[in-house]
C-alpha cells in the first residue's frame, strides 16, 4: 500500500488559491482535483477566460477566447486580445525587494520594485535609440543576474524578441543557437564564477561576433559593480541606463513572440522554439497560483541558469507580486547546503531544483536538521524523474511538512503538463496530477488511452495556450509538425514515456527516444535508475540499449562512491535488485563502471549520445553536452564488441 508521504490539511485546501478559483467560477464540487481538471478541459473557453480575470491580467481580453482550427497548432487563444508582458510583470509599485541576487562568491545585490521599473523603462528607451523594432532579436550570453532580467523585460516591453544562453556554453554552442535567429544586439557580462573559479566571458565574444554578422552592437554589464572594467569597443550597460524614462507600454497581440528557447541540440542543430507573450504569461500565472499556491509578497527561488527554461519560468513569478531570488554559481559550492542556507536566510517560500540535486544530497547522506526551513512551503523538482527514494529522502532529511511537487513539461511549452496541486496527496515517485486546462493523456502505440498502471506516450489531445507560436526559420512549419505531430494524427506527442496511477497521478518512465525494447517489451530507463541509484556504493547510472543479434540488450553504466571498483559480487547485487523490483526483462546484460556520466547543460543525462556511440552512429552535436570529454570513454569498449 502506497501511503501518502504528505497530505494537505483541510485548512490548507480551504485557504488555497485553487479553492479561491473554484469559488470564483462557482464550481461546487468538493476539493477533488480530478473533477476541477475535467471541468477545465471540458470548458476551455470558460476556464481560460475566467482565469484571465482571476489572475488580473492587464490588457484587453477581446471578445473571442479560442479561435479553433482543424490543425492543432493553428488554433489561437485570445486572438483579438492586446497586452504587454512587462506591464504585467511590473504592476507592483513598492520600495520592497523585487529581486535578490547571491553569487557563490558571497556577494549580494538587491533591486526594489520601483528601481526595477525605472531601470527597465530606461533600458527600453535605450533600445529604441538603437532603432530596434518590434520583432527584432536580442541575444544574451549572460549569468543569472539582475541585469539579465532588466534587459529581458525591456526587450519584452518593446516587443523585441529575447534569447539567452548561459556562459558555460562554448563558442560553437552559442553560434549554433544565436546565428539561426540573426540578433542585432548581443548582451553579455565580463565574467562569472563557477565552483570557485573566475571564468572570463569576454575572451569568447570576439570569436562569436566573427561568426554572427547580424550583431551590430554589444552591451556589457559587470558581474560585480564594485570591480568595474573599462570596456573597449563595447557599450557599458550602466551608460545605457542614462537614457530617458520610457513609460510607454505598447500592447501587442497575445501570441506576439517574446522569446526563443532552444532544444538541447543533442541530435542536431538546436530547434529555435518561439513562444508568445500572452501564452507564457497566462500559463505561468496558472502554474504559480493554482498549482503552487503562490500569492503576492511571497519569495520564489529556483536554482537555474539563463539557458534553462526554468529561468523564464522564475521571472514569470514576478507577475504574482512575489519577489524572486537568484543564485549564480555551482549548487554545492562553497558547501553542500549553500542553496538550503539561502532558503533559510531569505525565508524562501518556493524552492525549486533539479531532481539530480536532490539525488546528490541523498547520496551524500545530507540532513538539514541544523537549518530553519520553516518558511519553505513547496519544493519543486524537475529536469528528470524524481525517484521514490528521493521523495522519501526529502521528507526524512530536508523537511517533513512540505508540499513536494515533482513537475514535468519542458522547453516546448515553457511550463508543465503534469505537476503538483493542493487538493491531492503526495505519494512516493508520483507527480500529483495534470496541468489545469491542458488535456493530458497517456496513449498506447495505437493511439488509445492506457489503463491505470500501464505505460505509454505522454500526449495532449486538445490545443493549449503555451504551445510554441512557431520554430524560428521554419517557414513552412515542417519542423514544428515533425517535432510533435507525426506519431499521432493531430495530437501533441510530447516524447515522454509515462504511467498513469490509480490516484490520478503520473510516474515518469524516461524519454521515449531512450526507451529500451528488449524482446519487444518497452522499458522506461527511469525504472532501472530508481533501483540502481538507491544502492549505497553507486552515485549515478546511465542505461542504454545496444543493437545485438536482431534484438536489443541493456547496457548499464554506473559511477561509484570514492571511485570503488565493481566486482562480480556488486554486479550480482545490482542485477538481483533490478530483477526482484522490476522484472527479469529489466536486468542489464552488461554492467560497466564509467568515470563520468555525460549530461546536458541543464543537468539531464545524455542517454541518446551514448546509445549512438555504442551502436557506431555519429553524434551530431557535442556542443550541447556540458562535459563532452566524458563521451570518449564509451568509444570502442571491448566489453561491447559485437
Amino acid at each position: 500500500m502506497n501511503k501518502p508521504l504528505w497530505q494537505p490539511s483541510e485548512k490548507l485546501k480551504e485557504n488555497s488559491l485553487l479553492k479561491g478559483f473554484c469559488k470564483f467560477i462557482n464550481f461546487k464540487s468538493s476539493n477533488n482535483f480530478k473533477k476541477i481538471w475535467q471541468w477545465s478541459i471540458d470548458n476551455p473557453n470558460d476556464f481560460w477566460s475566467k482565469f484571465w480575470d482571476f489572475s488580473k491580467i492587464i490588457g484587453d481580453k477581446g471578445s473571442e477566447i479560442i479561435k479553433k482550427d482543424n490543425v492543432f497548432n493553428k488554433t489561437k487563444f485570445f486572438p483579438d486580445s492586446k497586452l504587454n508582458y512587462t506591464e504585467n510583470i511590473l504592476k507592483k509599485k513598492s520600495d520592497k525587494i523585487a529581486i535578490n541576487f547571491l553569487s557563490e562568491k558571497g556577494f549580494e545585490e538587491n533591486i526594489s520594485w520601483n528601481k526595477l521599473y525605472e531601470k527597465v523603462c530606461k533600458f527600453s528607451s535605450y533600445l529604441k535609440k538603437l532603432n530596434l523594432q518590434k520583432g527584432d532579436r536580442v541575444a544574451a550570453y549572460v549569468p543569472n543576474k539582475i541585469e539579465s532580467i532588466i534587459c529581458f523585460l525591456a526587450c519584452a516591453k518593446n516587443g523585441i524578441i529575447w534569447s539567452s544562453c548561459s556562459p558555460d556554453f562554448g563558442v560553437q554552442g552559442v553560434v549554433d543557437r544565436f546565428k539561426q535567429i540573426e540578433p542585432k544586439v548581443f548582451i553579455t557580462c565580463d565574467y562569472y564564477y563557477y565552483n570557485g573559479k573566475k571564468i572570463d566571458i569576454l575572451n569568447k565574444v570576439e570569436e562569436i561576433l566573427k561568426q554572427i554578422p547580424s550583431i551590430k552592437k554589444v552591451i556589457v554589464f559587470n558581474y560585480n559593480k564594485k570591480e568595474k572594467k573599462i570596456l573597449k569597443n563595447f557599450i557599458s550597460f550602466e551608460d545605457a541606463l542614462t537614457s530617458d524614462l520610457d513609460e510607454v507600454f505598447e500592447r501587442f497581440e497575445f501570441n506576439h513572440p517574446i522569446y526563443i528557447l532552444f532544444s538541447s541540440g543533442t541530435t542536431g542543430k538546436p530547434k529555435c522554439i518561439t513562444h508568445g507573450s500572452g501564452n507564457v504569461l497566462i500559463e505561468h500565472n496558472k502554474e504559480f497560483m493554482l498549482h503552487c499556491d503562490i500569492r503576492e509578497n511571497e519569495k520564489l527561488f529556483y536554482y537555474t541558469t539563463t539557458g534553462w527554461m526554468m529561468w523564464n519560468w522564475l521571472v514569470g513569478g514576478l507577475a504574482t507580486g512575489s519577489s524572486i531570488f537568484l543564485f549564480d554559481g555551482a549548487p554545492v559550492f562553497p558547501k553542500i547546503d549553500i542553496l538550503l542556507e539561502y532558503c533559510q536566510n531569505k525565508k524562501i517560500n518556493l524552492f525549486g531544483v533539479s531532481a539530480k540535486y536532490i539525488d546528490h544530497l541523498k547520496n551524500e547522506k545530507y540532513n538539514s536538521k541544523n537549518l530553519d526551513l520553516s518558511s519553505v512551503k513547496i519544493i519543486t523538482s524537475t529536469g528528470s524523474p524524481l525517484a521514490e527514494e528521493s521523495f522519501k529522502y526529502v521528507y526524512n532529511n530536508i523537511k517533513k511538512d512540505v508540499h513536494l511537487a515533482s513537475i514535468a513539461g519542458g522547453t516546448d511549452l515553457v511550463g508543465c503538463l503534469v505537476l503538483g496541486n493542493l487538493f491531492s496527496n503526495v505519494h512516493k515517485g508520483e507527480i500529483q496530477g495534470q496541468s489545469l486546462g491542458i488535456d493530458v493523456d497517456v496513449f498506447t502505440d495505437d493511439g488509445k488511452s492506457t489503463l491505470e498502471g500501464d505505460k505509454g506516450e505522454l500526449v495532449v489531445k486538445k490545443p493549449f495556450p503555451s504551445m510554441p507560436v512557431k520554430f524560428w526559420g521554419d517557414d513552412d512549419g515542417q519542423k514544428y509538425y515533425k517535432a510533435y505531430f507525426t506519431r499521432f494524427k493531430n495530437i501533441w506527442h510530447h516524447g515522454d514515456f509515462i504511467e498513469k496511477t490509480d490516484k490520478n497521478g503520473f510516474i515518469m518512465r524516461g524519454r521515449s527516444d531512450a526507451t529500451l525494447n528488449p524482446g519487444g517489451v518497452r522499458i522506461g530507463t527511469s525504472e532501472i535508475y530508481q533501483q540502481v541509484e538507491d544502492i549505497d556504493f553507486i552515485t549515478e547510472g546511465l542505461v542504454v540499449g545496444q543493437d545485438f543479434e536482431d534484438d536489443v540488450r541493456i547496457i548499464l553504466f554506473v559511477t561509484t562512491k570514492n571511485n570503488q571498483e565493481i566486482d562480480d559480487e556488486k554486479i550480482k547485487l545490482i542485477k538481483s535488485k533490478i530483477r526482484k523490483n522490476c522484472s527479469p526483462k529489466h536486468v542489464p546484460a552488461i554492467i560497466i563502471k564509467a568515470p563520468e556520466i555525460p549530461r546536458t547543460k541543464s543537468g539531464k543525462i545524455v542517454e541518446l549520445a551514448v546509445r549512438q556511440i555504442i551502436n557506431g552512429e555519429k553524434i551530431n552535436n557535442k556542443e550541447a553536452i556540458a562535459n563532452p570529454n566524458s563521451l570518449q570513454f564509451f568509444e570502442k569498449l571491448p566489453q561491447l564488441k559485437l
